[in-house]
């Protein structure tokens, strides 16, 4: 399950794309009317916000298989930058957590009123890069939702800021509040063997130190400003929680892989049904 998606099959992915998303998603990133937020409150990296949200929503529904109908989790929802497309989109609910509380008063200031759906909501977790005086050690928190919640759950570049232990606890969380059925859709930093060369080589980016693993770090003054994981482990964690692989991992160019739609590696899980 774990191939690299070639340049003649993300050509054949391309040409199979719905057209009425191609057409939401280019509304979506020319529409003045969308809100966005402050530059100076924007903390989830630079880029065109409304562009990048489209296009995330083009792999949410492309390589996610999002459905209008899915209730949505977004763990590291940040500043709303893929809750404003998904306004665009979603007939059913979303909930957005975040640590940064700054991100998430603009979101329910902005977004909640037009759009009562969209739920947002602090969690006082410690992260020594987004919320260093965090209450609550990421390594045991629990989510604020029930049991088989969501149909689909979000981390765009969030297990890129957790540690060993943290990672570990939120694939716990994540299966818990999934419904059997339902997918986990990630963008991260998997190390496999092409990675693990550029790694060595000094090519890839963020330049990772070389390390045995299953953690790669590339600041060790300041470890979860980028944390990578060996594929292995990163896959047996969530398979150990009834999470595998829905569909091949589509890579990125981090790590100098060629044929790259997106800089992180694209990972979709799925959650197993009862026997």
């Amino acid at each position: 399950m774990n191939e690299i998606l070639t340049g003649r099959r993300l050509a054949v992915l391309r040409r199979n794309t719905d057209p009425r998303l191609e057409w939401l998603c280019a509304q979506i990133a020319r529409n003045r009317f969308l809100p966005v937020p402050p530059p100076d409150r924007v903390f989830i990296g630079d880029g065109d916000f409304r562009a990048i949200g489209a296009e995330f929503l083009r792999h949410f529904v492309r390589v996610g298989g999002l459905k209008p109908k899915h209730r949505v989790l977004e763990i590291g929802c940040g500043i709303g930058r893929m809750a404003v497309p998904l306004t665009q989109y979603l007939d059913s609910s979303y909930d957005g957590v975040d640590i940064v509380e700054d991100g998430i008063r603009w979101c329910a200031e902005t977004i909640t009123p037009a759009y009562p759906e969209f739920r947002f909501q602090t969690l006082d977790v410690a992260n020594a890069l987004y919320n260093p005086g965090g209450a609550e050690d990421a390594a045991r928190t629990r989510l604020p939702f029930p049991d088989g919640g969501h149909d689909f759950v979000i981390l765009t570049s969030v297990i890129t800021h957790l540690r060993t232990a943290e990672t570990v606890r939120y694939a716990a969380e994540i299966a818990r509040v999934l419904k059997p059925g339902g997918r986990c859709f990630l963008s991260l930093f998997l190390v496999d063997a092409r990675a693990r060369d550029g790694i060595a080589r000094k090519t890839a980016r963020p330049a990772f130190l070389d390390a045995a693993g299953p953690e790669f770090i590339a600041d060790e003054a300041n470890p979860n400003a980028a944390v990578a994981y060996s594929e292995s482990f990163l896959l047996d964690t969530f398979a150990a929680q009834g999470l595998r692989p829905a569909r091949p991992v589509l890579r990125g160019h981090w790590s100098g892989q060629r044929n790259a739609e997106n800089f992180q590696d694209l990972l979709v899980l799925e959650k197993e049904t009862a026997r």
